[in-house]
């Protein structure tokens, strides 16, 4: 994943997919990479190391029938809570990086993972902590860092210039700043990390109807569009594809999106000149 990176999707902006074992069978993922599906997630908030290792074995193999690489993304859980009400960043946490996300860093590496992103991170340090672990490995492998705290926010420009990728996280980000105000923080995020030359993913609830029926809502559609206008690059879908009832046909609705979003940006350019 890199900014702006042209893929064989015919589109600019990447489409980040987030796989579970039910979404990850070899039958299902030559579907999902031949609808445009440009990289993986792994949530390791969930599962255990044998079924991960199972779905990066069966990502490979797609991706090589497929005759192009898919990277994948190894999502760290971080110090997190489950209640009724969802999952939240645990008040006694003294660091970002956990036990757990040391062990799973281990398991990412030991299966070359292309990514790990970072979650809770609040500043740069946190960021720096996990670039330490990595080097103590052996390992320079790119950090995406998880916007989803109103402390990073506050520190945002020094996070982006220690991450080598930003994810804007928005269902916790809008469990902690006012759910109002969510937008204004994706349009500013997006604008500092094309400033920086750095990749964003706009993440979270994109296409969510679609988990379960056929057709995204209006809302969604000019959500994601509005995501790739404001300069995205990349989209993420989350319960749409790991737990959805329509896995392929979301990745195949969200890439025509991307592509109608991208070819109004081109015309409104070239009419600017």
């Amino acid at each position: 994943m890199a900014q702006n990176e042209n893929t064989c999707s015919g589109s600019a902006a990447q489409i980040v997919a987030t796989l579970s074992p039910q979404s990850a069978t070899p039958e299902l993922l030559d579907k999902l990479i031949s609808h445009q599906m440009d990289v993986v997630r792994l949530n390791f908030s969930f599962g255990t190391h044998e079924e991960y290792a199972e779905i990066i074995r069966n990502v490979r193999s797609a991706s090589a029938r497929a005759g192009r690489h898919v990277p994948i993304i190894q999502d760290l859980s971080g110090p997190r809570e489950e209640s009724e009400d969802g999952h939240f960043m645990s008040t006694e946490a003294l660091a970002v990086l956990t036990e757990k996300d040391r062990a799973d860093t281990n398991f990412g590496l030991l299966h070359d993972v292309d990514y790990i992103a970072l979650s809770y991170v609040g500043t740069a340090r946190d960021v720096k902590e996990l670039r330490g672990y990595l080097k103590g490995l052996g390992s320079s492998i790119p950090i995406i860092s998880k916007i989803e705290r109103k402390e990073a926010l506050e520190n945002i420009d020094a996070i982006i210039e220690a991450s080598d990728a930003i994810m804007i996280a928005r269902g916790d980000l809008g469990q902690a700043i006012p759910i109002e105000d969510v937008p204004a923080a994706q349009e500013e995020i997006i604008r500092l990390c094309n400033r920086a030359a750095k990749p964003v993913i706009t993440a979270t609830e994109m296409l969510l109807s679609m988990a379960e029926k056929t057709r995204p809502t209006r809302a969604e559609v000019a959500d994601v569009s509005t995501a790739i206008l404001q300069g995205s690059d990349a989209v993420m879908l989350s319960e749409e594809t790991a737990r959805g009832q329509h896995p392929a046909l979301v990745v195949e609705t969200m890439e025509r999106i991307v592509k109608a979003a991208e070819n109004r940006s081109s015309r409104t350019q070239i009419n600017a000149l």
